[in-house]
Protein backbone atom coordinates (compact mmCIF):
# COMPACT_ATOMS: atom_id res chain seq x y z
CA UNK A 1 0.00 0.00 0.00
CA UNK A 2 1.08 3.56 -0.71
CA UNK A 3 -0.59 5.89 1.83
CA UNK A 4 -0.51 9.62 2.51
CA UNK A 5 1.69 10.30 5.52
CA UNK A 6 -0.04 10.30 8.88
CA UNK A 7 -0.53 13.63 10.69
CA UNK A 8 -0.14 13.32 14.47
CA UNK A 9 -1.04 16.51 16.34
CA UNK A 10 -0.41 15.07 19.81
CA UNK A 11 2.85 13.31 19.02
CA UNK A 12 5.06 12.23 21.91
CA UNK A 13 8.49 13.80 21.36
CA UNK A 14 9.85 12.29 24.56
CA UNK A 15 10.60 9.02 26.36
CA UNK A 16 7.18 7.70 27.39
CA UNK A 17 6.09 7.69 31.05
CA UNK A 18 3.03 5.43 30.70
CA UNK A 19 5.15 2.39 31.62
CA UNK A 20 5.48 3.68 35.17
CA UNK A 21 2.52 5.99 35.79
CA UNK A 22 -0.51 4.44 34.08
CA UNK A 23 -1.10 1.68 36.65
CA UNK A 24 -0.21 2.75 40.28
CA UNK A 25 -2.75 3.03 43.09
CA UNK A 26 -3.53 6.42 44.68
CA UNK A 27 -0.63 6.38 47.15
CA UNK A 28 1.97 5.54 44.56
CA UNK A 29 0.39 7.94 42.05
CA UNK A 30 1.03 10.88 44.42
CA UNK A 31 4.63 9.71 44.61
CA UNK A 32 5.05 10.66 40.96
CA UNK A 33 4.01 14.29 41.63
CA UNK A 34 6.45 16.87 42.96
CA UNK A 35 6.56 17.00 46.76
CA UNK A 36 6.44 20.33 48.60
CA UNK A 37 10.12 19.89 49.46
CA UNK A 38 11.05 19.17 45.84
CA UNK A 39 8.93 22.09 44.62
CA UNK A 40 10.94 24.49 46.79
CA UNK A 41 14.38 23.19 45.86
CA UNK A 42 15.04 21.38 42.60
CA UNK A 43 16.66 21.82 39.24
CA UNK A 44 16.32 20.05 35.91
CA UNK A 45 16.88 16.30 36.03
CA UNK A 46 18.76 16.01 32.72
CA UNK A 47 21.58 17.84 31.00
CA UNK A 48 20.87 19.63 27.74
CA UNK A 49 22.48 16.91 25.61
CA UNK A 50 20.32 14.22 27.24
CA UNK A 51 17.17 16.21 26.54
CA UNK A 52 18.26 16.87 22.97
CA UNK A 53 18.78 13.14 22.46
CA UNK A 54 15.37 12.17 23.83
CA UNK A 55 13.81 14.43 21.18
CA UNK A 56 15.86 12.82 18.39
CA UNK A 57 14.94 9.32 19.51
CA UNK A 58 11.22 10.05 19.86
CA UNK A 59 11.00 11.81 16.50
CA UNK A 60 12.77 8.91 14.82
CA UNK A 61 10.07 6.61 16.24
CA UNK A 62 7.34 8.84 14.84
CA UNK A 63 8.87 8.70 11.37
CA UNK A 64 9.26 4.91 11.50
CA UNK A 65 5.51 4.69 12.08
CA UNK A 66 4.61 6.65 8.97
CA UNK A 67 4.00 9.97 10.72
CA UNK A 68 5.19 12.66 8.34
CA UNK A 69 3.69 15.70 10.14
CA UNK A 70 3.75 16.09 13.91
CA UNK A 71 2.84 18.51 16.69
CA UNK A 72 4.95 17.41 19.68
CA UNK A 73 4.13 16.95 23.33
CA UNK A 74 6.53 16.09 26.14
CA UNK A 75 6.66 15.58 29.90
CA UNK A 76 7.41 18.54 32.16
CA UNK A 77 8.04 16.76 35.47
CA UNK A 78 11.80 16.60 34.94
CA UNK A 79 12.09 20.26 33.92
CA UNK A 80 12.91 23.25 36.11
CA UNK A 81 9.42 24.59 35.32
CA UNK A 82 8.39 23.94 31.72
CA UNK A 83 9.83 23.84 28.21
CA UNK A 84 11.90 26.77 27.01
CA UNK A 85 13.22 28.34 23.83
CA UNK A 86 16.53 26.46 23.94
CA UNK A 87 14.84 23.08 24.27
CA UNK A 88 12.66 23.70 21.23
CA UNK A 89 15.59 25.16 19.27
CA UNK A 90 17.31 21.81 19.85
CA UNK A 91 14.10 20.10 18.73
CA UNK A 92 14.20 22.17 15.54
CA UNK A 93 17.68 20.80 14.86
CA UNK A 94 16.37 17.25 15.28
CA UNK A 95 13.37 17.95 13.03
CA UNK A 96 15.68 19.31 10.34
CA UNK A 97 18.18 16.46 10.56
CA UNK A 98 15.59 13.68 10.60
CA UNK A 99 13.41 15.29 7.94
CA UNK A 100 9.93 15.33 9.47
CA UNK A 101 7.32 18.08 9.03
CA UNK A 102 6.46 19.74 12.35
CA UNK A 103 4.23 22.38 13.94
CA UNK A 104 5.62 23.38 17.33
CA UNK A 105 6.94 25.84 19.90
CA UNK A 106 7.80 25.69 23.61
CA UNK A 107 4.99 24.81 25.98
CA UNK A 108 4.32 27.14 28.94
CA UNK A 109 2.30 27.16 32.16
CA UNK A 110 1.45 29.34 35.13
CA UNK A 111 1.06 26.49 37.63
CA UNK A 112 2.61 23.10 38.40
CA UNK A 113 1.03 20.15 40.24
CA UNK A 114 2.51 19.12 43.59
CA UNK A 115 1.39 17.12 46.60
CA UNK A 116 1.36 17.45 50.36
CA UNK A 117 1.22 13.66 50.62
CA UNK A 118 -2.57 13.57 50.88
CA UNK A 119 -3.85 15.20 47.69
CA UNK A 120 -2.71 16.89 44.50
CA UNK A 121 -2.51 20.69 44.53
CA UNK A 122 -1.39 23.45 42.17
CA UNK A 123 1.43 25.90 42.81
CA UNK A 124 0.83 29.14 40.89
CA UNK A 125 3.35 31.54 39.37
CA UNK A 126 1.79 33.59 36.59
CA UNK A 127 5.04 35.39 35.78
CA UNK A 128 6.60 32.07 34.77
CA UNK A 129 3.73 31.47 32.36
CA UNK A 130 3.87 34.95 30.86
CA UNK A 131 7.61 34.62 30.32
CA UNK A 132 7.01 31.24 28.67
CA UNK A 133 4.41 32.74 26.34
CA UNK A 134 6.88 35.45 25.34
CA UNK A 135 9.48 32.78 24.53
CA UNK A 136 6.91 30.82 22.53
CA UNK A 137 6.03 33.88 20.45
CA UNK A 138 9.71 34.60 19.86
CA UNK A 139 10.28 31.00 18.78
CA UNK A 140 7.47 31.22 16.22
CA UNK A 141 8.85 34.49 14.88
CA UNK A 142 12.34 33.00 14.56
CA UNK A 143 11.56 29.52 13.23
CA UNK A 144 8.27 29.59 11.31
CA UNK A 145 8.96 28.53 7.71
CA UNK A 146 12.54 27.36 8.30
CA UNK A 147 13.99 23.99 7.23
CA UNK A 148 12.65 24.57 3.71
CA UNK A 149 9.17 25.02 5.15
CA UNK A 150 9.12 21.81 7.20
CA UNK A 151 9.07 23.79 10.48
CA UNK A 152 5.92 25.73 11.25
CA UNK A 153 5.13 27.60 14.42
CA UNK A 154 2.35 26.77 16.88
CA UNK A 155 1.38 27.96 20.37
CA UNK A 156 1.15 25.02 22.77
CA UNK A 157 0.12 26.13 26.28
CA UNK A 158 0.07 23.27 28.79
CA UNK A 159 -3.10 21.89 30.36
CA UNK A 160 -5.95 24.31 31.00
CA UNK A 161 -5.74 24.03 34.81
CA UNK A 162 -2.14 25.28 34.63
CA UNK A 163 -3.17 28.49 32.83
CA UNK A 164 -4.69 31.76 33.98
CA UNK A 165 -7.37 33.70 32.16
CA UNK A 166 -4.68 36.20 31.22
CA UNK A 167 -2.39 33.66 29.54
CA UNK A 168 -5.33 32.12 27.69
CA UNK A 169 -6.50 35.48 26.36
CA UNK A 170 -2.97 36.48 25.38
CA UNK A 171 -2.42 33.10 23.69
CA UNK A 172 -5.52 33.56 21.56
CA UNK A 173 -4.47 37.10 20.66
CA UNK A 174 -0.91 36.07 19.75
CA UNK A 175 -2.07 33.08 17.69
CA UNK A 176 -4.46 35.26 15.71
CA UNK A 177 -1.79 37.85 15.06
CA UNK A 178 0.83 35.25 14.05
CA UNK A 179 -1.64 33.09 12.11
CA UNK A 180 -0.54 29.87 13.81
CA UNK A 181 -2.42 26.90 15.30
CA UNK A 182 -3.07 26.51 19.03
CA UNK A 183 -3.31 23.33 21.09
CA UNK A 184 -4.58 23.22 24.68
CA UNK A 185 -5.32 20.09 26.72
CA UNK A 186 -8.77 20.50 28.26
CA UNK A 187 -11.74 18.42 29.47
CA UNK A 188 -9.37 15.50 29.97
CA UNK A 189 -9.84 14.62 33.64
CA UNK A 190 -11.96 15.15 36.74
CA UNK A 191 -9.19 16.89 38.74
CA UNK A 192 -9.04 19.48 35.98
CA UNK A 193 -12.83 19.92 35.88
CA UNK A 194 -12.94 20.42 39.66
CA UNK A 195 -10.17 23.04 39.57
CA UNK A 196 -11.71 24.99 36.68
CA UNK A 197 -15.21 24.95 38.17
CA UNK A 198 -13.82 26.15 41.51
CA UNK A 199 -11.91 28.97 39.83
CA UNK A 200 -14.45 30.10 37.22
CA UNK A 201 -17.83 28.58 38.04
CA UNK A 202 -17.89 26.96 34.59
CA UNK A 203 -16.81 23.68 33.06
CA UNK A 204 -13.60 23.84 30.99
CA UNK A 205 -15.12 24.03 27.49
CA UNK A 206 -17.82 26.65 28.31
CA UNK A 207 -15.10 28.64 30.07
CA UNK A 208 -12.93 28.58 26.93
CA UNK A 209 -15.92 29.47 24.77
CA UNK A 210 -16.71 32.49 26.95
CA UNK A 211 -13.09 33.66 26.63
CA UNK A 212 -13.28 33.42 22.84
CA UNK A 213 -10.49 30.86 22.93
CA UNK A 214 -12.24 28.24 20.80
CA UNK A 215 -11.66 28.91 17.09
CA UNK A 216 -10.55 27.24 13.85
CA UNK A 217 -6.96 25.89 13.79
CA UNK A 218 -7.39 25.24 17.52
CA UNK A 219 -7.00 21.72 18.92
CA UNK A 220 -8.27 20.28 22.20
CA UNK A 221 -6.71 16.91 23.04
CA UNK A 222 -8.97 14.35 24.75
CA UNK A 223 -12.04 16.53 25.52
CA UNK A 224 -14.03 13.69 27.08
CA UNK A 225 -15.13 15.08 30.47
CA UNK A 226 -18.37 16.65 29.23
CA UNK A 227 -22.02 16.36 30.36
CA UNK A 228 -23.52 13.06 29.32
CA UNK A 229 -20.29 11.10 29.71
CA UNK A 230 -20.81 8.12 32.09
CA UNK A 231 -17.84 9.19 34.24
CA UNK A 232 -18.84 12.88 34.47
CA UNK A 233 -20.48 13.64 37.86
CA UNK A 234 -23.95 15.17 37.65
CA UNK A 235 -22.90 17.94 40.06
CA UNK A 236 -21.09 19.67 37.19
CA UNK A 237 -24.39 20.37 35.46
CA UNK A 238 -25.84 19.86 32.03
CA UNK A 239 -25.29 21.47 28.66
CA UNK A 240 -23.98 20.74 25.18
CA UNK A 241 -20.25 21.31 25.46
CA UNK A 242 -19.64 19.42 22.21
CA UNK A 243 -21.78 21.94 20.31
CA UNK A 244 -19.46 24.70 21.51
CA UNK A 245 -16.57 22.97 19.76
CA UNK A 246 -18.56 22.45 16.58
CA UNK A 247 -19.80 26.04 16.47
CA UNK A 248 -16.26 27.39 16.86
CA UNK A 249 -14.67 25.03 14.33
CA UNK A 250 -12.34 23.67 17.02
CA UNK A 251 -10.97 20.16 16.48
CA UNK A 252 -10.67 17.41 19.10
CA UNK A 253 -7.56 15.22 19.20
CA UNK A 254 -8.59 11.66 20.09
CA UNK A 255 -5.69 9.60 21.44
CA UNK A 256 -7.10 6.10 22.02
CA UNK A 257 -3.93 4.52 23.42
CA UNK A 258 -3.20 6.86 26.36
CA UNK A 259 -6.87 7.52 27.16
CA UNK A 260 -7.36 3.77 27.32
CA UNK A 261 -4.25 3.31 29.49
CA UNK A 262 -5.45 6.01 31.91
CA UNK A 263 -9.11 4.95 32.00
CA UNK A 264 -10.86 7.60 29.89
CA UNK A 265 -12.43 7.70 26.46
CA UNK A 266 -14.56 9.78 24.13
CA UNK A 267 -18.25 8.97 24.39
CA UNK A 268 -18.23 8.58 21.43
CA UNK A 269 -16.11 9.14 18.32
CA UNK A 270 -19.15 9.04 16.04
CA UNK A 271 -21.34 11.24 18.25
CA UNK A 272 -18.73 14.02 18.17
CA UNK A 273 -18.47 13.72 14.40
CA UNK A 274 -22.27 13.66 14.04
CA UNK A 275 -22.40 16.88 16.08
CA UNK A 276 -20.09 18.56 13.55
CA UNK A 277 -16.81 18.30 15.48
CA UNK A 278 -13.73 17.41 13.46
CA UNK A 279 -11.95 14.52 15.21
CA UNK A 280 -8.25 13.98 14.49
CA UNK A 281 -6.21 11.08 15.81
CA UNK A 282 -3.07 11.33 17.90
CA UNK A 283 -0.70 8.82 19.48
CA UNK A 284 0.58 10.61 22.64
CA UNK A 285 2.35 7.36 23.46
CA UNK A 286 5.36 5.23 22.63
CA UNK A 287 5.79 3.52 20.35
CA UNK A 288 3.74 6.04 18.36
CA UNK A 289 1.82 3.41 16.43
CA UNK A 290 -1.05 5.26 14.77
CA UNK A 291 -2.26 2.08 13.07
CA UNK A 292 -2.66 0.47 16.49
CA UNK A 293 -4.44 3.64 17.66
CA UNK A 294 -6.98 3.32 14.83
CA UNK A 295 -7.62 -0.32 15.69
CA UNK A 296 -7.92 0.49 19.40
CA UNK A 297 -10.35 3.34 18.65
CA UNK A 298 -12.52 1.02 16.58
CA UNK A 299 -12.53 -1.66 19.29
CA UNK A 300 -13.32 0.86 22.06
CA UNK A 301 -16.19 2.42 20.16
CA UNK A 302 -17.74 -0.90 19.16
CA UNK A 303 -17.50 -2.10 22.76
CA UNK A 304 -18.98 1.10 24.23
CA UNK A 305 -21.88 1.28 21.77
CA UNK A 306 -22.49 -2.37 20.93
CA UNK A 307 -22.66 -1.22 17.31
CA UNK A 308 -20.50 -3.02 14.75
CA UNK A 309 -20.64 -0.02 12.42
CA UNK A 310 -19.09 2.34 15.02
CA UNK A 311 -15.84 4.11 14.11
CA UNK A 312 -15.76 3.01 10.49
CA UNK A 313 -12.26 2.31 9.11
CA UNK A 314 -12.62 4.95 6.38
CA UNK A 315 -13.50 7.60 8.98
CA UNK A 316 -10.58 6.62 11.21
CA UNK A 317 -8.20 6.77 8.25
CA UNK A 318 -9.51 10.26 7.41
CA UNK A 319 -8.93 11.25 11.06
CA UNK A 320 -5.25 10.45 10.61
CA UNK A 321 -4.82 12.13 7.22
CA UNK A 322 -7.37 14.44 5.56
CA UNK A 323 -9.10 15.76 8.68
CA UNK A 324 -5.98 17.02 10.50
CA UNK A 325 -4.69 18.50 7.23
CA UNK A 326 -7.92 20.45 6.75
CA UNK A 327 -7.94 21.49 10.42
CA UNK A 328 -4.47 22.98 9.89
CA UNK A 329 -5.68 24.76 6.77
CA UNK A 330 -3.44 22.63 4.56
CA UNK A 331 -4.94 21.24 1.36
CA UNK A 332 -1.49 19.97 0.36
CA UNK A 333 -1.19 17.41 3.18
CA UNK A 334 -3.03 14.21 4.04
CA UNK A 335 -3.64 13.16 0.43
CA UNK A 336 -1.95 11.76 -2.64
CA UNK A 337 -2.80 14.26 -5.36
CA UNK A 338 -1.32 16.60 -7.93
CA UNK A 339 -0.13 19.71 -6.12
CA UNK A 340 0.10 18.03 -2.71
CA UNK A 341 3.31 17.58 -0.76
CA UNK A 342 5.07 14.28 -1.45
CA UNK A 343 4.47 12.98 2.08
CA UNK A 344 3.71 9.26 2.01
CA UNK A 345 4.65 5.84 3.30
CA UNK A 346 4.73 2.34 1.86
CA UNK A 347 3.38 -0.58 3.89
CA UNK A 348 3.77 -4.28 3.09
CA UNK A 349 0.48 -6.20 3.17
CA UNK A 350 2.24 -9.39 2.08
CA UNK A 351 4.02 -10.00 5.39
CA UNK A 352 3.22 -13.43 6.83
CA UNK A 353 1.99 -12.07 10.17
CA UNK A 354 -0.57 -9.86 8.39
CA UNK A 355 -2.19 -12.89 6.80
CA UNK A 356 -4.58 -12.74 3.87
CA UNK A 357 -6.01 -9.32 3.13
CA UNK A 358 -9.37 -8.06 1.92
CA UNK A 359 -10.26 -4.36 1.81
CA UNK A 360 -6.86 -2.65 2.18
CA UNK A 361 -7.94 -0.01 4.73
CA UNK A 362 -9.71 -2.52 6.97
CA UNK A 363 -6.73 -4.87 6.65
CA UNK A 364 -4.33 -2.03 7.47
CA UNK A 365 -6.22 -1.15 10.65
CA UNK A 366 -7.16 -4.63 11.90
CA UNK A 367 -4.11 -6.67 10.84
CA UNK A 368 -1.37 -4.15 10.15
CA UNK A 369 1.16 -2.43 12.37
CA UNK A 370 3.52 0.53 12.18
CA UNK A 371 6.38 -1.94 12.00
CA UNK A 372 5.08 -3.05 8.59
CA UNK A 373 6.03 0.33 7.10
CA UNK A 374 9.10 -0.06 4.90
CA UNK A 375 9.49 3.37 3.30
CA UNK A 376 8.65 6.92 4.40
CA UNK A 377 8.99 10.05 2.26
CA UNK A 378 8.57 13.65 3.47
CA UNK A 379 8.45 16.50 0.95
CA UNK A 380 9.91 14.19 -1.67
CA UNK A 381 12.87 13.16 0.50
CA UNK A 382 13.17 9.52 1.54
CA UNK A 383 13.73 9.34 5.31
CA UNK A 384 13.05 5.62 5.88
CA UNK A 385 14.15 2.88 3.47
CA UNK A 386 13.86 -0.86 4.12
CA UNK A 387 12.34 0.04 7.52
CA UNK A 388 15.51 1.91 8.55
CA UNK A 389 16.06 5.61 9.22
CA UNK A 390 18.54 6.83 6.61
CA UNK A 391 18.81 10.52 7.48
CA UNK A 392 20.75 10.01 10.73
CA UNK A 393 22.83 7.32 12.41
CA UNK A 394 20.49 5.79 14.98
CA UNK A 395 22.65 2.80 15.91
CA UNK A 396 23.09 3.98 19.52
CA UNK A 397 19.55 5.25 20.05
CA UNK A 398 17.99 2.31 21.87
CA UNK A 399 20.75 1.96 24.46
CA UNK A 400 20.73 5.69 25.18
CA UNK A 401 16.94 5.71 25.42
CA UNK A 402 17.07 2.92 28.00
CA UNK A 403 19.59 4.90 30.07
CA UNK A 404 17.32 7.95 29.91
CA UNK A 405 14.29 6.01 31.11
CA UNK A 406 16.27 4.32 33.90
CA UNK A 407 17.49 7.71 35.15
CA UNK A 408 13.98 9.17 34.81
CA UNK A 409 12.51 6.41 36.96
CA UNK A 410 15.31 6.49 39.56
CA UNK A 411 14.82 10.24 40.10
CA UNK A 412 11.33 9.69 41.51
CA UNK A 413 12.84 8.72 44.86
CA UNK A 414 14.00 12.35 45.18
CA UNK A 415 10.72 13.96 44.16
CA UNK A 416 8.47 11.52 46.07
CA UNK A 417 6.99 13.05 49.23
CA UNK A 418 7.95 9.88 51.18
CA UNK A 419 11.31 9.32 49.42
CA UNK A 420 10.40 5.69 48.81
CA UNK A 421 12.78 3.35 47.06
CA UNK A 422 11.88 2.64 43.45
CA UNK A 423 11.24 -1.01 44.36
CA UNK A 424 8.42 0.20 46.63
CA UNK A 425 7.19 3.13 44.55
CA UNK A 426 7.19 1.23 41.26
CA UNK A 427 7.32 -2.50 42.05
CA UNK A 428 7.66 -4.96 39.17
CA UNK A 429 4.62 -6.97 38.08
CA UNK A 430 6.41 -10.14 39.25
CA UNK A 431 9.66 -10.58 41.21
CA UNK A 432 12.61 -10.31 38.85
CA UNK A 433 15.16 -13.14 38.68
Amino acid sequence: MVCPGFIDLNALADIDHALFDSWPDAGRRLGLVWSQEYLRDHGPVFEREQERFRREFAISQLIRNGITTMMPIAAETYKQWCEDYRDLADTAEAVTALGIRAYFGPSYRTAVPYTDGRRMLLHHDELQGLAGLDEAVRFVQDYDGTAAGLIRGALLPARIETQTERTLRLTRQAADELGVPVRLHAAQGLFEVERIVEATGRRPLPYLADLGFLAPKTFIPHAWTVPGHPLMPAKYGTGDDIALLADAGTAVIFCPIPTGHYGGCLHTYDSYRDAGVRIVLGTDSAPPNLIKAMDMAMIMMKTITGDRTAAAPADLFRSATLDPAEALGRDDLGRLAVGAQADYFVLDLAASHVGPHADPIRTLIMNGDGRDISRVVVAGRTVVEDSKIITVDDSSYLGRAQEFLDDYIAHHTLSDYAHRRIEELQPPSFPLR
